[in-house]
């Protein structure tokens, strides 16, 4: 089982050499100007929009907080997901909020090695791929692992929560 250690390793990539999980880095040119992180991550690795994953960051309730995991391709289901989390509802946290909670920025924020693990939720779709793609730590970086593998390292679970775009 190959484990790599991306270049300026990360929390995230930390992680997943600290459990043992076989995963591929893929740098990309991230351009400062770009808000559609998912569509760059695409058009500059070009990976299929159906593998490469967001990590979202919800408000589940006064100071508390949870991560949805949807394909770029599509949508957070906000009741979906509360649906699958068993609380009343959620919306999306704050952008400085979910920085905070996490320790990475928007357009690089990871599921994996948070500093804060949050409750996390994958997207059902992605457990009938070899692989996925999740953002490494930072802008620039994604890896790629199998969907069972990101479940484990981030204690996941997984269920219908995305919706199409």
């Amino acid at each position: 089982m190959a484990r790599r250690k991306a270049p300026g390793g990360t929390p995230a990539t930390d992680a997943l050499t600290a459990a043992g999980v076989a995963f591929e880095p893929v740098e990309y040119a991230h351009h400062d100007d770009a808000t559609g992180f998912g569509a760059e991550v695409t058009r500059e690795t070009g990976l299929d929009a159906a593998v490469v994953f967001k990590t979202l960051v919800v408000s589940t309730g006064p100071r508390q907080l949870a991560v949805g995991v949807v394909p770029v391709a599509g949508r957070l289901d906000l009741k979906a997901l509360a649906a699958a989390l068993g609380v009343k509802g959620v919306e999306m946290a704050e952008p400085k909020v979910a920085e905070r909670s996490s320790g990475y920025v928007v357009g690089g924020l990871s599921p994996l090695g948070q500093r804060t693990p949050l409750p996390t939720v994958i997207d059902s779709s992605a457990e009938g791929l070899d692989r996925l793609y999740v953002s490494g730590g930072k802008r620039g970086l994604q890896v790629g692992l199998a969907p069972a593998d990101l479940a484990a390292v981030t204690g996941a679970t997984f269920a219908p929560i995305a919706r199409e775009g």
